[in-house]
């Protein structure tokens, strides 16, 4: 991993671990004051959002210093991404607390407002992820043998968590906007195991990849397991896309 650490690196290393914080504090208000663990109103999305969102944002800042981009930009890129977390999880955390939905909930003007803050978040992070995943593909990463599969792979992977996020958020709204609350409440179940599965490949595959780099194994050996692993993501990711579709 890199040695030397920037300031940006430095804030989005600590809101991330924060985010994580927010995440296991919640767990343990979880295992205090009980209740559903899955439905709508769980504090099962504060611990999975914190959990998440603090996991990513220190893997997005780690694994684009290996990328062909300006120092500049990544800043400005990297410092959006951490607000961008840090609304996501403070929006479901507030609702969680509030004991309503976080994401879909039309019943109030507030609760409303809250629903589309989230939506153009997640639209934000659309947006900064695929700068970072075309740039992967644009100008070959740096770094150990296998680095720059596991990168480039990790982007396109995350871009399906995306994607399947983004098909979750439209298909809720039109069904809450058109007076289908409840469905709009279950009809991002299908798609959930594909999200799931897809949005932490941008971690693990290059994480392999730097500890293959520790070891004395030959680069062909390393790059092959890079392969493998990558395969093995994608099969996963098959098969949760054929749940998805078969459930839909």
């Amino acid at each position: 991993m890199k040695l030397h650490v920037r300031p940006a690196e430095r804030l989005c290393h600590v809101i991330g671990a924060l985010l994580i914080l927010s995440g296991l504090v919640h767990l343990v208000v979880f295992a205090v004051d009980g209740g559903p663990w899955y439905g709508p109103v769980s504090w099962r999305k504060p611990v999975t959002f914190g959990l998440s969102f603090g996991a990513t944002l220190i893997a997005v800042t780690w694994v684009t210093s290996y990328l062909r981009i300006g120092a500049r930009l990544r800043t400005v890129l990297l410092v959006v991404f951490a607000a961008d977390c840090v609304v996501e999880v403070g929006g479901i955390t507030l609702q969680a607390w509030r004991r309503v939905p976080s994401h879909l909930d039309m019943e109030t003007p507030f609760d409303t407002a809250v629903s589309m803050m989230l939506a153009v978040g997640g639209g934000v992070l659309v947006v900064l992820l695929t700068v970072f995943a075309v740039t992967s593909f644009r100008h070959r990463p740096t770094g150990p043998t296998g680095m720059a599969l596991a990168v480039r792979s990790g982007f396109a992977i995350m871009l399906v968590a995306l994607a399947s996020g983004a098909a979750m958020i439209a298909r809720g709204v039109v069904l809450a906007r058109t007076g289908h609350q409840e469905a709009a409440y279950h009809s991002t179940a299908p798609l959930k195991p594909l999200h799931g599965v897809s949005l932490h490949a941008v971690l693990v595959l290059p994480a392999l990849a730097w500890l293959l780099s520790r070891t004395s194994w030959s680069e062909t050996v390393r790059l092959r397991v890079v392969k493998v692993a990558v395969g093995c993501y994608v099969v996963a990711e098959a098969g949760a896309g054929m749940w998805a579709v078969l459930t839909y």
